[in-house]
């Protein structure tokens, strides 16, 4: 018995110093094909007081100079750099990067942060701080808004608020009315695990209620990232488990300390309560359709985390000086990170010059 306890302590005292040190919560930077830093380029972290509060985010250009893109990452309170340990878009090669960790997530985490501040307001008057910081910081009198998900929804709504600030917004896996897609979502899974034969998991779905009434149960809220990923209709096309696709990556990430990655967790639990709800029920198309700058939407073609048909029909009806609609045919909720190549070539030739030259409909 004191055999085993002194070699679990020894384990334990090895993972916790091997855990410390792939943690040291600092960028690498930017190399070239041979190696060799690229001059005056910047990969840092940075913290700054935004909405009152001190807010983090990870900046990395092999050119400062370049266009800034500011990415609004998921969740809600769900940080997605580590996305680029795994599935790298090369984006800093050609902007300006800034992703940016929300309020209450990850880096800007803080158990201090009070709660009445997490409010729909007051991430979007966050987001514009940001964007401000970043104008102001590199010279640049518009940059660039592209929201994921959950940063569909914040982003689609600081288009709206500030479109001064922006060159254009692009919304990836953009969020329209959440609960309709879910309950989509339901009936597509159901179907396709019948199709395969597995009457388990059928099973389980049937136990699992959604509807546009009473809303996502429990059960369903317990294995919806599951039967998704089952199906390759989540977060990536091959991603097979939250597990090894989202919290190894996470922990294994140099560029957080031990106490980030903590933060990822506490933070995603901490921050969803505030704006779940209200998320599921708003019907974005049906109250958020002028706007005065141009707008694009990114979307998979097997994404069921937010559906893509409802986000297409949003489009029809939003009216701006131009948009753009892009189906990336082997992605489902992640397009830059699973088709980075065709995302960056959208950014460069249509985006950056307000042009729809390579969309859908175009």
């Amino acid at each position: 018995m004191v055999t085993t306890a002194l070699i679990l302590g020894a384990l334990l005292i090895v993972g916790m110093g091997t855990l410390f040190a792939v943690s040291p919560g600092r960028l690498a930077p930017l190399r070239d094909d041979a190696g060799q830093i690229i001059d005056g380029s910047l990969s840092e972290r940075v913290t700054v007081q935004i909405g009152g509060i001190p807010q983090s985010m990870f900046i990395q250009s092999v050119d400062p100079a370049n266009p800034v893109l500011l990415f609004l990452h998921g969740g809600p309170g769900m940080t997605e750099f580590f996305m680029e340990t795994t599935h790298p878009t090369g984006l800093e090669q050609h902007f300006t990067m800034v992703w940016w960790e929300q309020r209450g997530a990850g880096m800007s985490f803080s158990g201090d942060i009070p709660p009445e501040t997490m409010t729909m307001n007051q991430m979007i008057a966050d987001t514009i701080e940001v964007a401000d910081y970043l104008r102001d910081r590199f010279g640049q009198d518009r940059i660039l808004l592209l929201g994921h998900s959950w940063g569909s929804y914040l982003g689609i709504q600081v288009a709206a608020e500030a479109p001064d600030r922006f060159l254009a917004y692009v919304g990836m896996a953009q969020i329209t009315h959440q609960l309709r897609s879910e309950v989509m979502a339901h009936a597509f899974m159901t179907e396709a695990y019948r199709e395969r034969g597995d009457d388990a998991m059928v099973r389980r779905l049937n136990a699992a209620p959604v509807s546009m009434t009473d809303g996502l149960s429990p059960a369903y809220m317990r294995l919806r990232d599951a039967a998704m990923h089952g199906l390759g209709v989540g977060q990536t096309r091959e991603m097979r488990s939250v597990i090894t696709g989202i919290f190894l990556p996470v922990w294994q990430m140099r560029s957080y300390t031990v106490m980030d990655k903590i933060n990822v967790w506490r933070g995603k639990i901490w921050s969803r309560p505030f704006f779940w709800d209200d998320l599921l029920r708003d019907d974005l198309s049906a109250r958020l359709t002028d706007f005065e700058l141009p707008v694009y939407f990114f979307l998979g073609r097997y994404d069921h985390t937010a559906n893509p048909d409802l986000s297409r029909a949003y489009l029809e009806r939003i009216n701006a000086p131009v948009k753009g609609l892009y189906t990336f045919e082997n992605s489902a909720h992640s397009p830059i990170f699973e088709e980075p190549g065709r995302a960056t070539a959208i950014l460069l030739r249509d985006v950056l010059h307000g042009s729809n030259s390579l969309a859908d409909n175009r």
